[in-house]
């Protein structure tokens, strides 16, 4: 036999002071009727006799209590095989929307092109989960759901002027990431079978970048979500060669392109160095990286690597489950306790008058 909750057994220490109430009662009915007469005038004012009622009660009311207590502490006798199913996958996409994901080194540009294929690649998701890091200089999210239109609702209208900060903060952007799959985690107990198999459940960080990370520390952020048990997928977007950035106004009409202190065009452009450290986040992070080419950005290496994981996710395993029997312990505590409550004080009843014999 085993416990679902041994830890309510230490209840089981208060039962003596239950069971010394009933004593003390005892004792201060006993005193009050000593000072209140003798024993022979008490007798003749008495309706019903005792008869250890009020003892049966102590006794009946201990045993429920106690009974009460174990049934709490979930006794578990015998154990089954049960199947626990893995649902679907945790997936995060992390897309950048600084300004110089504007650039049109890929068409129609890089953002409007990694929209349209995570769109694709949403529509795919069945049955699993998604959440969306927005990032420039800071992240805006969307936190997880089932509901993949209102997720795709959420970036597609999402442009980078619309971010209130300026810049590209990866590793702010992969720390959001982990902030979300964890509150997405189930708050059951976890030793519950349920929470064991949604703890197992496998998680997917998509990050879509240009690489030109101004701040933060990527490489750490990318540690601790492959310490929590994430793969970390990334695509690399851009040309070597650099691009220049258009610029445009707030009705949508295009102005030119951004241009620095200097009066020249600013480019932008994946470099060796960026490149190798968005190959070290995918490495630190169990996951792959993969290069944008023109007409694309890598969406579907990874929609086939989604396939292999929802393969996987979707696979039986046994696990042993412990029967509770606390119903057979509750059912004779409940009885007790509503025999005592039944149970007079004394039993009154009915006296024959006995007829006096004439002189």
């Amino acid at each position: 036999m085993s416990w679902g909750a041994p830890a309510v057994l230490w209840l089981l220490l208060g039962v003596p002071f239950v069971a010394g109430l009933p004593l003390l009662a005892w004792w201060l009915r006993k005193r009050a009727r000593e000072r209140f007469g003798t024993a022979e005038n008490l007798s003749a004012l008495q309706i019903g006799k005792p008869a250890g009622f009020r003892a049966a009660r102590a006794v009946l009311l201990v045993l429920g209590l106690v009974l009460t207590v174990v049934a709490l502490a979930r006794p578990q006798y015998g154990s089954r095989t049960r199947i626990l199913r893995k649902r679907g996958v945790d997936v995060v996409v992390v897309l950048d929307f600084s300004k110089s994901m504007l650039a049109r080194d890929v068409r129609p540009s890089r953002i409007e092109r990694a929209k349209a294929e995570l769109t694709r690649l949403l529509g795919d998701l069945d049955g699993d989960r998604v959440g969306i890091v927005a990032f420039a200089g800071e992240t805006m999210e969307f936190p997880m759901t089932i509901d993949m239109s209102a997720a795709t609702l959420f970036f597609r209208d999402l442009g980078p002027y619309d971010m209130p900060v300026g810049g590209t903060a990866i590793g702010r952007a992969l720390v959001a990431a982990k902030s979300l799959l964890d509150r997405s985690a189930p708050r059951q107990a976890p030793d519950a079978p349920e929470a064991q198999a949604a703890s197992t459940r496998s998680r997917v960080v998509i990050l879509m970048t240009d690489g030109e990370d101004h701040e933060g520390d990527p490489l750490e952020a990318a540690r601790a979500l492959a310490d929590g048990g994430a793969s970390i997928f990334v695509v690399g977007i851009g040309s070597s060669t650099g691009e220049p950035i258009p610029t445009y106004a707030p009705d949508g009409t295009w102005t030119g392109y951004m241009r620095g202190d200097d009066g020249q065009p600013v480019l932008t452009s994946l470099t060796t160095q960026n490149e190798q450290q968005l190959k070290d986040i995918a490495r630190l992070g169990h996951g792959r990286y993969f290069r944008a080419e023109h007409g694309g950005v890598g969406v579907e290496e990874i929609r086939r690597a989604m396939r292999r994981l929802r393969q996987d996710e979707q696979r039986s395993r046994r696990i042993t489950v412990h029967e509770d029997r606390y119903a057979l312990v509750l059912l004779p505590a409940f009885l007790l306790i509503l025999l005592e409550a039944l149970l007079p004080d004394a039993w009154v009843g009915r006296f024959r008058r006995r007829k006096r014999k004439a002189p």
